[in-house]
């Protein structure tokens, strides 16, 4: 059976009316199925390590699933990345339908999709959070692209209470792609296209994949971290990178 096969398998015996459970969620759906995912067995989850615990333990080594705010791995990574390998599991919405929740009344919208399609390059902010960890050979990031449900309280700042409002929950439907950076090499092929000439600047990076100029200044900041871009002196104010071309 395929990974995305599985990966449906799971969400569908998992599924449950999610109106009746609003208020009570939180991100334990879509944590639990990453969970499930990664490692049927129960009994390798939940497992003390260092005084830390542990999402998975198994013959992989450790896996962590942080659906959001990967900062908080760091003190869980300083003691975990001496004792045997790491993953660190980190989704993202490939497409993503929207459901809004009236506080006031109980009800919940009907679906609507998001124009927005996800890519790897809505990793960045969170990775660039663990740049001192990223060129450690004991850790893998893996990146998984999902369908899913976004479900968020009407309780923003703006006229209809959108902006700025509250993530209740996100059920995962679907998987579409994993991504692992698991070397140097991988985190080059993930985020710099081919496309791109020899020597480029942030801009060329942001027009060749469709992101905002600093993301894309992100992106090139962590690859300069680990090593696999190099500044090649300026054109006018902006610096100009190179791929790193030595077996890494």
């Amino acid at each position: 059976m395929e990974d995305a096969d599985i990966f449906m398998r799971i969400c569908l015996e998992s599924a449950e009316p999610v109106e009746k459970g609003i208020g009570t969620l939180g991100e334990k759906k879509l944590h639990a199925i990453l969970k499930q995912y990664f490692e049927p067995d129960l009994n390798k989850h939940e497992i003390k390590v260092c005084g830390y615990v542990a999402d998975i333990v198994n013959d992989k080594g450790i896996i962590e699933v942080q659906t959001r705010n990967l900062n908080c791995l760091r003190k869980k990574l300083d003691c975990f990345l001496k004792q045997r390998r790491v993953t660190v599991v980190y989704p993202i919405a490939y497409i993503k339908y929207l459901c809004w929740i009236n506080d006031d009344t109980g009800f919940v919208t009907k679906r609507r999709k998001s124009p927005k399609i996800g890519t790897v390059y809505d990793s960045v902010r969170e990775l660039y959070k663990l740049k001192p960890y990223l060129a450690n050979p004991n850790l893998t990031i893996c990146l998984l692209l999902i369908d899913m449900e976004e479900y968020r309280h009407l309780n923003g700042w703006s006229h209809d209470k959108k902006k700025g409002s509250t993530r209740e929950e996100r059920i995962p439907l679907r998987l579409e792609r994993e991504c692992y950076l698991s070397n140097k090499m991988s985190y080059l092929t993930c985020f710099i296209p081919e496309s791109l000439h020899t020597f480029f600047t942030t801009t060329d990076l942001a027009k060749a994949v469709g992101v905002s100029l600093t993301t894309a200044q992100t992106v090139t900041n962590i690859l300069n971290h680990i090593g696999v871009l190099v500044k090649c002196g300026k054109t006018g104010r902006k610096y100009l990178y190179k791929r790193f071309t030595c077996k890494l």
